[in-house]
């Protein structure tokens, strides 16, 4: 029997091969937490010395260039500013800082001494256990962040498995299930939504509806829609009457992405989800911190579930939903 009819044929062997590929994807999806909003920022950076050495030159406006004496050699004014380009660009690269490691190439390493990991100690939640929590080579605690989004996103592909089986559905539903916890990981660290998986996913639900294979394209066009101006209308209004802002434009875009995979009717209850999860949580980490209230706390994370369990219960919801208001 082929593997594709077995895995059609028996869905608990479904679930078990998912659930193992999701830890093996949790595994890449925490050096993409780690390394992404590094890389990034070493990009912002290296782009903001570009542009501070070109105003320093006086290049930032205009590019005009001093021509040449008649006798066709260059003039003191231009040899000038040859040298004061030299000078710039000899005093920005001593502290030009060096490139974090590649998200997919460089080899995973201890981040307090540097250690490079051997196969044996990159193997899902298993390498945790028997390392007992500590790196091999300097003894040091290892972030428990590790095992934790190995183990979550095991635990989507098994439930995202159990609830499409083998089926397209199944497919999209895993590549967004990496996405979300990617992002969230993200955010609660850095309080960053990067472009650089939010708009991918926003193309990829488009694509995957155009396709016919999640809702139809309508529906996915109006969802992306009504998800990021219903957040950047609250982005607005906050601001408006507070003077401050209340979330990032990250938030859109995530909020969007969702709308384009479950369409209209799943954003009302993506985002009543989502904030009650936000206070709830929210106001248990200000608690444990002994913060107040003005703290600022990551809404990304808390879409990001809600959006989620939309995408594997979304029909469930809804049917509470019209039953609770006499609807359907």
């Amino acid at each position: 029997m082929e593997l594709g009819a077995w895995l059609a044929s028996s869905p608990a062997a479904l679930i078990v091969v998912c659930a193992l590929l999701g830890l093996l994807i949790g595994s890449f999806l925490n050096v993409v937490i780690l390394r992404l909003p590094a890389r990034l920022q070493h990009e912002w950076e290296a782009q903001s010395r570009e542009i501070l050495a070109l105003v320093a030159l006086g290049e930032g406006t205009a590019h005009a260039q001093v021509p040449p004496t008649e006798s066709g050699t260059e003039s003191p004014d231009s040899s000038r500013a040859a040298q004061n380009r030299a000078a710039v660009a000899e005093a920005l690269e001593p502290v030009v800082p060096q490139a974090p490691p590649d998200i997919v190439l460089a080899r995973s390493r201890c981040p307090r001494c540097g250690h490079n990991l051997s196969p044996w100690e990159n193997i899902p939640l298993l390498s945790f256990l028997l390392l007992r929590g500590r790196c091999r080579a300097c003894r040091n605690p290892i972030s428990w962040q590790y095992p934790l989004v190995e183990a979550l996103t095991g635990l989507a592909f098994a439930v995202c498995a159990w609830r499409y089986g083998l089926t397209p559905q199944l497919a999209i539903a895993l590549v967004a299930s990496s996405a979300l916890i990617a992002l969230s990981g993200i955010d609660m660290r850095t309080q960053l939504l990067p472009d650089q998986i939010t708009l991918p996913l926003l193309w990829f639900a488009l694509l995957a509806a155009a396709l016919g294979w999640t809702i139809g394209p309508v529906q996915a066009i109006f969802g992306a829609a009504l998800g990021y101006l219903s957040l950047w209308s609250v982005y607005w209004v906050f601001k408006l009457l507070t003077g401050k802002e209340g979330m990032g434009y990250g938030d859109f875009k995530l909020l969007a992405a969702l709308g384009a995979l479950v369409g209209v009717r799943g954003i009302l209850p993506i985002v009543l989800i989502a904030s009650f999860l936000g206070a709830i949580m929210g106001s248990i980490q200000l608690a444990v911190q002994g913060r107040d209230r003005a703290t600022p706390i990551p809404f990304g994370p808390y879409l990001a579930a809600a959006g989620f369990i939309q995408l594997v219960m979304g029909s469930t919801i809804l049917a509470a939903w019209n039953a609770w208001f006499g609807l359907g």
